[in-house]
């Protein structure tokens, strides 16, 4: 177990900012934080990395007891915060040096290990700009090359992507899937739903300082599907299929929809392959099948009951 959390408390005088959180994270994961502003997302990242002082509970990290061997995991962690850390009088190539011996790197290893992280986030021709001269995707990759040259075992990223075009978070989220494959940890937090979807293995879903929620995207979603909806595009209108198609085990709604075949069942009846059956031995032919199966969003409001703002 790379990171265990048992029974984390965290108060701010009489407000309860993290509620008896439990949390297991395995090597190798890409685990999603996904939660609104002010659930306990930050909160619980700045716990893990030692800002934070716990009122009670534990953190382990790579089978070490935080409280006391906090100075011997910071060297194994690299944190990539939502404000750009770079400072604007140093060039691309001495900021990350500049990181990279605050994690302790020094001589021969600090100069190839900075020039490895720039090239690793598509830098390395820019190493003597400064910040200035830099777009605001260009600045976002420098600060993980910052938090990174260290070749940090666990990575944990909070909001990296914020303020940037869509080009730059694709070319961004490349990279973090990058690492992954490298062999870091990572944790990752996010408003944006897709991006959660696309980069995590598993997720946790926190609110007002609880995880109500932790599974792979499958299994979350099992959560918020209650019945399956299917749309099937046929070839005529056949309006006595309707009626036969209600028969069918499951089934609790069907009716014709322009040229589609709207279908309503209960949650796994398995019965997508005896509808086309009727179908087709009707002597009409399908000609498009979707299924509207729930997402993050859909899990998120499901179990909170609001949107993720």
């Amino acid at each position: 177990m790379l990171l265990e959390i048992k029974n984390l408390v965290k108060r701010y005088g009489d407000f309860l900012a993290i509620d008896n959180v439990n949390l297991n994270i395995e090597e190798g994961e890409i685990l999603g934080f996904l939660g609104p502003n002010g659930a306990g997302k930050t909160t619980i990242i700045n716990c893990i990395i030692g800002l934070n002082k716990i009122d009670s509970g534990s953190i382990k990290i790579f089978g070490m007891d935080l409280k006391k061997d906090e100075m011997e995991i910071k060297k194994s962690i690299g944190i990539v915060t939502q404000t750009i850390s770079v400072y604007d009088d140093l060039n691309v190539y001495d900021n990350v040096m500049y990181f990279g011996g605050i994690y302790g790197l020094k001589g021969r290893k600090l100069k190839d290990s900075s020039r490895e992280a720039l090239n690793f986030v598509g830098l390395l021709d820019k190493a003597k700009k400064f910040p200035k001269e830099l777009s605001g995707g260009m600045l976002r990759r420098l600060n993980i090359a910052c938090g990174i040259v260290h070749k940090p075992k666990l990575i944990i990223m909070d909001e990296p992507t914020a303020g940037i075009d869509p080009k730059s978070r694709g070319i961004l989220l490349d990279s973090i899937k990058e690492l992954n494959k490298n062999g870091a940890t990572i944790i990752y937090t996010s408003h944006y739903m897709e991006e959660i979807e696309r980069l995590c293995n598993n997720i946790a879903i926190i609110d007002k300082g609880k995880i109500i929620a932790k599974g792979d995207k499958e299994e979350l979603k099992s959560l918020a599907a209650k019945e399956e909806k299917i749309k099937i595009k046929i070839s005529a209108l056949n309006y006595t299929i309707v009626d036969e198609i209600k028969k069918i085990y499951g089934v609790k709604e069907c009716s014709l929809n322009g040229e589609y075949i709207d279908v309503v069942s209960d949650k796994n009846s398995k019965n997508i392959a005896k509808i086309i059956d009727i179908i087709v031995n009707s002597g009409l032919d399908v000609l498009d099948v979707i299924i509207d199966r729930p997402n993050i969003e859909t899990v998120f409001l499901t179990l909170t009951g609001r949107n993720l703002d």
